[in-house]
Protein backbone atom coordinates (compact mmCIF):
# COMPACT_ATOMS: atom_id res chain seq x y z
CA UNK A 1 0.00 0.00 0.00
CA UNK A 2 1.12 3.53 -0.93
CA UNK A 3 0.73 5.89 2.55
CA UNK A 4 0.35 8.36 0.17
CA UNK A 5 -2.78 7.63 -0.65
CA UNK A 6 -3.85 7.82 2.70
CA UNK A 7 -6.03 10.60 3.43
CA UNK A 8 -5.76 12.09 7.16
CA UNK A 9 -8.32 14.80 6.87
CA UNK A 10 -10.11 15.70 3.87
CA UNK A 11 -13.59 17.07 2.96
CA UNK A 12 -16.39 14.31 1.98
CA UNK A 13 -17.39 14.56 -2.06
CA UNK A 14 -20.68 16.04 -0.83
CA UNK A 15 -19.09 18.93 1.23
CA UNK A 16 -20.80 18.12 4.31
CA UNK A 17 -18.48 15.87 6.15
CA UNK A 18 -14.75 16.01 7.97
CA UNK A 19 -13.33 13.00 6.68
CA UNK A 20 -10.40 11.38 8.58
CA UNK A 21 -8.50 8.46 8.99
CA UNK A 22 -9.00 6.89 12.62
CA UNK A 23 -4.76 6.98 13.48
CA UNK A 24 -5.88 5.07 16.74
CA UNK A 25 -6.82 2.00 15.18
CA UNK A 26 -2.94 1.86 13.02
CA UNK A 27 -1.79 -0.18 11.92
CA UNK A 28 -4.30 -2.83 12.09
CA UNK A 29 -6.82 -1.26 10.72
CA UNK A 30 -7.52 1.09 8.61
CA UNK A 31 -11.04 2.92 8.87
CA UNK A 32 -12.60 6.26 7.75
CA UNK A 33 -14.64 8.39 9.83
CA UNK A 34 -17.25 11.13 8.92
CA UNK A 35 -17.68 13.70 11.16
CA UNK A 36 -20.31 16.78 10.91
CA UNK A 37 -20.46 18.27 14.12
CA UNK A 38 -17.72 20.46 15.81
CA UNK A 39 -17.85 18.16 19.36
CA UNK A 40 -17.30 15.12 16.89
CA UNK A 41 -14.03 17.29 15.50
CA UNK A 42 -13.04 18.00 19.10
CA UNK A 43 -13.35 14.62 20.33
CA UNK A 44 -11.37 13.21 17.46
CA UNK A 45 -8.51 15.75 17.59
CA UNK A 46 -8.41 15.10 21.59
CA UNK A 47 -8.29 11.63 21.34
CA UNK A 48 -5.84 11.34 18.49
CA UNK A 49 -8.08 10.15 15.81
CA UNK A 50 -6.23 12.93 13.97
CA UNK A 51 -2.93 13.93 14.95
CA UNK A 52 0.28 15.45 13.73
CA UNK A 53 0.42 19.89 14.40
CA UNK A 54 -0.29 20.20 10.27
CA UNK A 55 -3.03 17.49 10.19
CA UNK A 56 -4.49 19.11 13.35
CA UNK A 57 -4.79 22.74 11.70
CA UNK A 58 -6.52 21.00 8.51
CA UNK A 59 -9.34 19.30 10.86
CA UNK A 60 -9.86 22.24 12.68
CA UNK A 61 -10.22 24.83 9.75
CA UNK A 62 -12.64 22.13 7.90
CA UNK A 63 -14.16 22.05 11.15
CA UNK A 64 -15.05 25.54 11.63
CA UNK A 65 -16.43 25.31 7.91
CA UNK A 66 -18.83 22.62 9.01
CA UNK A 67 -20.04 24.65 12.28
CA UNK A 68 -20.40 27.44 9.86
CA UNK A 69 -22.23 25.27 7.21
CA UNK A 70 -24.53 24.53 10.13
CA UNK A 71 -25.07 28.18 11.36
CA UNK A 72 -28.82 29.01 10.24
CA UNK A 73 -28.88 32.47 10.07
CA UNK A 74 -28.83 35.15 7.46
CA UNK A 75 -27.62 38.13 10.44
CA UNK A 76 -23.90 38.53 9.62
CA UNK A 77 -22.89 39.48 13.52
CA UNK A 78 -24.86 36.46 14.57
CA UNK A 79 -23.65 34.51 12.18
CA UNK A 80 -19.88 35.74 12.86
CA UNK A 81 -20.39 35.70 16.91
CA UNK A 82 -21.62 31.99 16.60
CA UNK A 83 -18.57 31.25 14.04
CA UNK A 84 -16.07 32.50 17.23
CA UNK A 85 -18.06 30.58 19.40
CA UNK A 86 -17.05 27.22 17.42
CA UNK A 87 -13.34 28.70 16.94
CA UNK A 88 -13.14 28.81 20.72
CA UNK A 89 -14.29 25.46 21.25
CA UNK A 90 -12.23 23.81 18.57
CA UNK A 91 -9.04 25.47 19.90
CA UNK A 92 -9.30 24.33 22.96
CA UNK A 93 -9.44 20.64 22.05
CA UNK A 94 -5.29 20.83 22.47
CA UNK A 95 -3.27 23.58 23.84
CA UNK A 96 0.25 22.71 22.50
CA UNK A 97 0.21 22.85 18.77
CA UNK A 98 0.45 26.23 17.27
CA UNK A 99 -1.20 25.15 13.88
CA UNK A 100 -4.39 25.01 15.31
CA UNK A 101 -4.91 28.49 16.81
CA UNK A 102 -3.24 28.93 13.72
CA UNK A 103 -5.52 27.58 11.18
CA UNK A 104 -8.44 29.01 13.23
CA UNK A 105 -7.61 32.48 13.00
CA UNK A 106 -7.20 32.32 9.61
CA UNK A 107 -10.25 31.32 8.94
CA UNK A 108 -11.71 33.64 11.38
CA UNK A 109 -9.51 36.34 9.86
CA UNK A 110 -10.75 35.49 6.36
CA UNK A 111 -14.87 36.01 7.65
CA UNK A 112 -14.15 39.11 9.27
CA UNK A 113 -12.04 40.82 6.51
CA UNK A 114 -15.45 40.10 4.24
CA UNK A 115 -18.14 40.76 6.80
CA UNK A 116 -20.12 42.81 4.29
CA UNK A 117 -20.97 39.42 2.47
CA UNK A 118 -24.25 37.53 2.70
CA UNK A 119 -24.01 34.96 4.90
CA UNK A 120 -23.94 32.42 1.90
CA UNK A 121 -20.94 33.83 0.38
CA UNK A 122 -19.11 33.74 3.75
CA UNK A 123 -19.77 30.01 3.96
CA UNK A 124 -18.79 29.52 0.65
CA UNK A 125 -15.26 31.87 1.16
CA UNK A 126 -14.50 29.39 4.65
CA UNK A 127 -14.64 26.46 1.91
CA UNK A 128 -12.31 28.10 -0.14
CA UNK A 129 -10.18 29.31 2.66
CA UNK A 130 -9.93 25.39 4.44
CA UNK A 131 -9.38 23.96 0.94
CA UNK A 132 -6.10 26.39 0.57
CA UNK A 133 -4.93 25.62 4.14
CA UNK A 134 -4.80 22.18 3.37
CA UNK A 135 -3.61 22.30 -0.48
CA UNK A 136 -0.66 24.75 1.26
CA UNK A 137 0.32 22.22 3.84
CA UNK A 138 0.79 19.77 1.02
CA UNK A 139 2.92 22.18 -1.01
CA UNK A 140 5.20 22.92 2.03
CA UNK A 141 5.72 19.84 3.12
CA UNK A 142 7.02 19.11 -0.68
CA UNK A 143 9.12 22.19 -0.45
CA UNK A 144 10.37 20.81 2.60
CA UNK A 145 11.48 17.40 1.51
CA UNK A 146 13.17 19.33 -1.19
CA UNK A 147 15.26 21.17 1.23
CA UNK A 148 15.82 18.39 3.58
CA UNK A 149 16.73 15.96 0.52
CA UNK A 150 19.62 18.60 -0.14
CA UNK A 151 20.79 17.13 3.35
CA UNK A 152 20.91 13.43 3.02
CA UNK A 153 23.42 11.04 1.24
CA UNK A 154 22.81 7.76 -0.23
CA UNK A 155 23.01 5.10 2.35
CA UNK A 156 22.52 7.83 5.21
CA UNK A 157 20.40 6.00 8.57
CA UNK A 158 18.37 8.73 9.94
CA UNK A 159 16.38 8.37 12.98
CA UNK A 160 13.00 9.80 13.55
CA UNK A 161 11.08 10.38 17.30
CA UNK A 162 7.01 10.32 16.98
CA UNK A 163 5.37 10.44 13.82
CA UNK A 164 5.58 13.13 11.42
CA UNK A 165 4.91 11.48 8.09
CA UNK A 166 1.65 11.73 5.61
CA UNK A 167 0.05 10.77 8.56
CA UNK A 168 0.68 13.90 10.63
CA UNK A 169 -0.22 16.36 7.85
CA UNK A 170 -2.41 16.40 5.06
CA UNK A 171 -0.04 14.40 2.80
CA UNK A 172 3.91 13.69 2.91
CA UNK A 173 4.46 15.19 6.19
CA UNK A 174 7.46 17.22 7.51
CA UNK A 175 10.20 14.92 9.02
CA UNK A 176 9.47 12.44 6.57
CA UNK A 177 9.39 14.23 3.55
CA UNK A 178 12.91 13.99 2.71
CA UNK A 179 12.71 10.13 2.78
CA UNK A 180 9.42 10.80 -0.06
CA UNK A 181 11.65 13.13 -2.10
CA UNK A 182 14.66 10.06 -1.62
CA UNK A 183 12.26 7.47 -2.99
CA UNK A 184 10.87 10.01 -5.61
CA UNK A 185 14.41 10.27 -6.80
CA UNK A 186 14.74 7.11 -6.92
CA UNK A 187 17.04 6.46 -4.09
CA UNK A 188 16.06 2.93 -2.37
CA UNK A 189 19.36 2.78 0.03
CA UNK A 190 18.20 4.65 3.31
CA UNK A 191 17.88 3.46 6.18
CA UNK A 192 15.38 4.74 9.00
CA UNK A 193 15.59 3.90 12.86
CA UNK A 194 12.26 4.27 14.38
CA UNK A 195 11.87 5.51 18.18
CA UNK A 196 9.05 3.52 19.05
CA UNK A 197 7.31 7.19 21.24
CA UNK A 198 6.08 6.13 24.31
CA UNK A 199 3.46 5.93 25.50
CA UNK A 200 1.71 6.45 22.54
CA UNK A 201 3.87 4.77 20.43
CA UNK A 202 3.15 6.76 17.41
CA UNK A 203 6.76 5.37 16.15
CA UNK A 204 6.00 2.19 16.69
CA UNK A 205 2.53 2.10 15.22
CA UNK A 206 2.79 5.28 12.36
CA UNK A 207 6.37 5.79 11.25
CA UNK A 208 7.12 1.95 11.13
CA UNK A 209 3.96 1.51 9.54
CA UNK A 210 4.42 4.39 6.57
CA UNK A 211 7.80 3.59 6.30
CA UNK A 212 7.64 -0.16 5.87
CA UNK A 213 4.39 0.38 3.35
CA UNK A 214 6.60 2.64 1.60
CA UNK A 215 9.06 0.32 0.91
CA UNK A 216 11.93 1.78 3.03
CA UNK A 217 14.20 -0.20 4.77
CA UNK A 218 13.27 0.27 8.33
CA UNK A 219 14.14 -0.64 11.83
CA UNK A 220 11.83 0.02 14.82
CA UNK A 221 13.68 0.44 18.47
CA UNK A 222 12.59 1.06 21.68
CA UNK A 223 13.41 4.78 22.93
CA UNK A 224 15.76 4.03 25.42
CA UNK A 225 17.68 2.25 22.06
CA UNK A 226 18.26 5.43 20.36
CA UNK A 227 21.61 5.86 22.42
CA UNK A 228 22.83 2.69 22.01
CA UNK A 229 22.05 2.78 17.82
CA UNK A 230 23.77 6.20 18.00
CA UNK A 231 27.22 5.15 19.46
CA UNK A 232 27.55 1.85 17.01
CA UNK A 233 27.42 4.49 14.04
CA UNK A 234 24.39 3.83 12.69
CA UNK A 235 22.81 7.15 12.82
CA UNK A 236 23.97 10.10 10.35
CA UNK A 237 20.81 12.51 11.14
CA UNK A 238 18.36 12.96 12.81
CA UNK A 239 15.27 14.31 12.01
CA UNK A 240 11.94 15.16 13.75
CA UNK A 241 9.02 17.53 13.45
CA UNK A 242 8.06 20.21 15.77
CA UNK A 243 4.48 21.30 17.43
CA UNK A 244 5.30 25.18 18.05
CA UNK A 245 8.92 26.94 17.69
CA UNK A 246 9.21 29.89 19.16
CA UNK A 247 11.54 32.89 18.28
CA UNK A 248 14.65 32.27 19.53
CA UNK A 249 14.35 27.93 18.00
CA UNK A 250 13.52 26.40 21.36
CA UNK A 251 10.62 24.12 20.11
CA UNK A 252 8.25 21.80 21.36
CA UNK A 253 7.82 18.37 20.28
CA UNK A 254 6.65 14.58 21.12
CA UNK A 255 7.90 13.81 24.69
CA UNK A 256 11.65 12.57 24.00
CA UNK A 257 12.84 14.62 21.44
CA UNK A 258 14.47 16.82 23.67
CA UNK A 259 16.38 13.46 25.24
CA UNK A 260 17.27 12.37 21.72
CA UNK A 261 18.69 15.66 20.90
CA UNK A 262 21.06 15.62 23.66
CA UNK A 263 22.34 11.93 22.52
CA UNK A 264 22.78 13.68 18.90
CA UNK A 265 24.96 16.61 20.31
CA UNK A 266 27.03 14.10 22.47
CA UNK A 267 27.56 11.27 19.55
CA UNK A 268 27.90 14.61 16.83
CA UNK A 269 25.15 13.97 15.01
CA UNK A 270 23.47 16.76 13.24
CA UNK A 271 19.88 16.97 14.69
CA UNK A 272 17.54 19.03 12.17
CA UNK A 273 14.04 20.18 13.16
CA UNK A 274 11.47 20.12 9.95
CA UNK A 275 9.02 23.29 10.93
CA UNK A 276 6.23 24.39 8.24
CA UNK A 277 5.62 28.28 8.94
CA UNK A 278 2.45 27.51 10.66
CA UNK A 279 4.49 26.09 13.45
CA UNK A 280 6.67 28.96 14.27
CA UNK A 281 5.52 31.06 16.79
CA UNK A 282 7.43 34.37 16.82
CA UNK A 283 5.25 35.87 19.62
CA UNK A 284 6.86 33.65 22.28
CA UNK A 285 9.92 34.52 23.06
CA UNK A 286 11.33 31.26 24.24
CA UNK A 287 10.17 27.96 25.02
CA UNK A 288 9.22 27.92 28.72
CA UNK A 289 6.36 29.59 27.36
CA UNK A 290 4.86 26.98 25.35
CA UNK A 291 1.86 25.32 27.17
CA UNK A 292 2.63 21.79 27.40
CA UNK A 293 -0.38 19.13 27.20
CA UNK A 294 -0.70 16.78 30.29
CA UNK A 295 -2.33 13.74 28.90
CA UNK A 296 -4.02 10.93 31.35
CA UNK A 297 -2.42 8.69 33.32
CA UNK A 298 -3.99 6.24 32.01
CA UNK A 299 -2.13 5.85 28.42
CA UNK A 300 0.90 5.69 30.74
CA UNK A 301 -0.10 2.79 33.04
CA UNK A 302 -2.47 0.66 30.56
CA UNK A 303 -3.10 2.06 27.31
CA UNK A 304 -1.24 -0.49 25.37
CA UNK A 305 -1.38 -3.88 27.31
CA UNK A 306 -3.72 -6.80 28.06
CA UNK A 307 -3.47 -6.03 31.94
CA UNK A 308 -2.72 -3.28 34.01
CA UNK A 309 1.26 -2.85 33.70
CA UNK A 310 1.64 -0.99 37.08
CA UNK A 311 0.33 -0.71 40.67
CA UNK A 312 -2.89 0.56 41.18
CA UNK A 313 -2.78 4.34 42.83
CA UNK A 314 0.57 5.47 41.60
CA UNK A 315 1.22 8.58 40.24
CA UNK A 316 2.09 9.04 36.62
CA UNK A 317 3.48 12.10 35.13
CA UNK A 318 2.66 11.95 31.23
CA UNK A 319 3.27 15.36 29.48
CA UNK A 320 2.38 14.93 25.73
CA UNK A 321 5.64 17.07 24.69
CA UNK A 322 9.03 18.53 25.85
CA UNK A 323 11.13 21.37 25.08
CA UNK A 324 14.61 21.49 23.31
CA UNK A 325 16.70 24.08 23.63
CA UNK A 326 17.45 25.62 20.19
CA UNK A 327 21.48 25.54 21.63
CA UNK A 328 21.68 21.50 20.75
CA UNK A 329 19.34 22.00 17.04
CA UNK A 330 21.86 22.22 14.41
CA UNK A 331 18.90 23.80 11.46
CA UNK A 332 15.00 24.10 11.16
CA UNK A 333 14.34 23.13 7.76
CA UNK A 334 11.21 25.02 6.44
CA UNK A 335 9.60 25.53 3.18
CA UNK A 336 11.60 28.69 2.70
CA UNK A 337 14.62 26.87 3.11
CA UNK A 338 17.29 25.95 6.43
CA UNK A 339 17.17 28.50 8.96
CA UNK A 340 20.86 28.25 10.75
CA UNK A 341 21.50 29.94 13.94
CA UNK A 342 20.95 32.60 15.17
CA UNK A 343 17.51 31.21 14.63
CA UNK A 344 15.44 34.65 15.67
CA UNK A 345 17.53 36.24 12.34
CA UNK A 346 17.16 33.72 10.22
CA UNK A 347 13.49 33.41 10.64
CA UNK A 348 12.92 36.93 10.53
CA UNK A 349 14.80 36.93 7.06
CA UNK A 350 12.29 34.28 5.62
CA UNK A 351 9.70 36.70 6.67
CA UNK A 352 8.30 34.89 9.59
Amino acid sequence: MDPLTLETAALSADGRALNILDQTLLPGEVRYLSLTETDEIVEAIRALRVRGAPAIGVAAAYGLYLAALGLETEDRDEFLSSLREAADTLNASRPTAVNLSWALARMLGAAEGHRALPVAELKALLRREADAIREEDIAISRAIGRFGLGLLRPGDGILTHCNAGTLATAKYGTALAPIYAALEAGWTDLRVYCDETRPLLQGARLTAFELQSAGVDTTLICDNMASATMAKGKVDIVLVGCDRVCANGDFANKIGTSGVAILARHYGIPFYVCAPSSTIDMGLARGEEIPIEERPPEEVTELWYAHRMAPEGVKVDNPAFDVTDHTLVTGFITEKGIAYPPFDKAFRAFGF
